[in-house]
């Protein structure tokens, strides 16, 4: 069944330099506008119950997409056929008006989503309650902070039972407890099989939670397919570079006044052959590595999994190690903490600069609590001339 239907869809934006060019153009019948294509000739169609990830660079046309299937922009030419009830999250909290209340807000925006009055009353309480500012909600919104506003805007957009859920980095709203009742929330909706389009500039999360992914250049379709062939195409093309240097101490502490409804990260510590440090000398095939990582959250919460990885001075992932791949069961004291520790003997990575990251992630290793970049520097140095990356083991025979 056909959820969405797009047919030789373009979009064109005018940009006029001076506002009475478009009194000029309507008089002498000539061009006074610059054009910008965002899509153009777009053909798409999704079934009932896909999710569909949406990735590329900014300016190839992913939220001009999600905003006509959203209803809120109106294609140049062709036809964009929807079926069903959209929920859209896009541009969190767009049409709440600062002088009002949340309340009345949620009203608004409710009655602006086409239910009736009554609708937004029934669902009025459980608004509220996700979105954890009922002591503020009878205050304008123009007095609440960024966290407060896009929780209420959060909560309101994913009130109603759609049909076709289009969510535009929108799954880390708020802090660490609510960026996870919101993750939750759309887990919910795609075992609901739902229609979700999925527009992240995540791309691991991209290719974990959607079953088809479309890469977009210049407001055409670059490249469909499986999640994990599309975004290893896209990082091909675009590069991933690591910008941030490793961090300043030996092993990483970060002390934190709560866990409630949320998982951090205590501690991290690298070392090579016992020497703990920021900066490591390691002999390729010879030395071994160790990541230790300690964790605390809050015990109510299924418990969380961490996951390392090893990146070239470019950024390109080379490997990585997760507790959930490799199958470790995590325990955790009465607290909520727990430390575990992964070792790479004789680290195979031939001569050059590697960088280790460090997530923090949820039971399913889908939802990112935490990720601190760049913890340790590994200055690798390699006996012989063998050329390369890594090190395979390999076996040599004349036959």
């Amino acid at each position: 069944m056909v959820a969405i239907q797009l047919t030789n869809v373009s979009k064109i934006y005018t940009h006029y330099t001076h506002g009475f060019d478009r009194l000029r153009e309507i008089l002498t019948h000539r061009m006074h506008h610059q054009a910008f294509v965002a899509l153009q000739s777009f053909d798409l169609t999704i079934e009932s119950g896909q999710v569909i990830g949406i990735i590329g660079s900014n300016g190839a046309g992913k939220s001009t997409l999600l905003k006509l299937i959203a209803g809120t922009l109106q294609p140049t030419t062709g036809t964009c056929a929807v079926y069903g009830r959209v929920a859209a999250l896009l541009e969190l909290g767009s049409g709440f008006h600062p002088e009002m209340t949340g309340k009345e807000n949620v009203y608004l925006t409710g009655t602006m989503m086409g239910l009736s009055i009554d609708d937004v009353t029934v669902l009025y309480e459980e608004i509220v309650d996700f979105s954890g500012i009922r002591e503020f909600i009878d205050q304008p919104v123009k007095t609440y902070s960024s966290g407060m506003f896009v929780r209420l805007a959060f909560a309101v957009a994913t009130c109603v039972e759609p049909d076709i859920l289009i969510v535009d980095e929108a799954l880390s709203v708020g802090d660490g407890a609510f960026a996870r009742k919101s993750f939750n929330r759309i887990m919910q909706f795609k075992q609901a099989k739902k229609t979700i389009l999925f527009c992240s500039h995540n791309l691991y999360q991209v290719e974990a939670i959607c079953d088809h992914a479309l890469w977009l250049e210049k407001g055409q379709v670059k490249l469909s397919g499986l999640p994990s062939q599309v975004v290893s195409a896209y990082n091909e093309s675009v590069g991933v570079f690591c910008n941030e240097s490793p961090v300043d101490t030996e092993s990483y502490h970060v002390i934190q006044s709560s866990n409630e409804g949320s998982a951090h990260m205590t501690e991290i510590a690298v070392s090579v052959d016992g020497i703990v440090g920021k900066e490591l000398d390691v002999v390729s095939r010879q030395s071994e590595l160790r990541i230790t990582v300690g964790f605390t959250a809050d015990p109510k919460l299924p418990t969380p999994s961490v996951a390392a990885i090893i990146l070239s001075h470019d950024g390109r992932m080379l490997t990585s190690a997760g507790t959930v791949h490799d199958q470790l069961p995590i325990q955790r004291d009465a607290t909520g903490y727990a430390k575990v520790r992964v070792q790479f003997p004789q680290l195979s990575f031939l001569k050059g600069e590697y960088f280790v990251t460090v997530c923090l992630l949820c039971e399913n290793a889908i939802h990112i609590y935490e990720q601190i970049d760049n913890v340790a520097k590994l200055n690798v140095r390699q006996i012989g001339l063998e050329v390369g990356v890594v090190s395979l083991p390999r076996y040599w025979a004349q036959i």
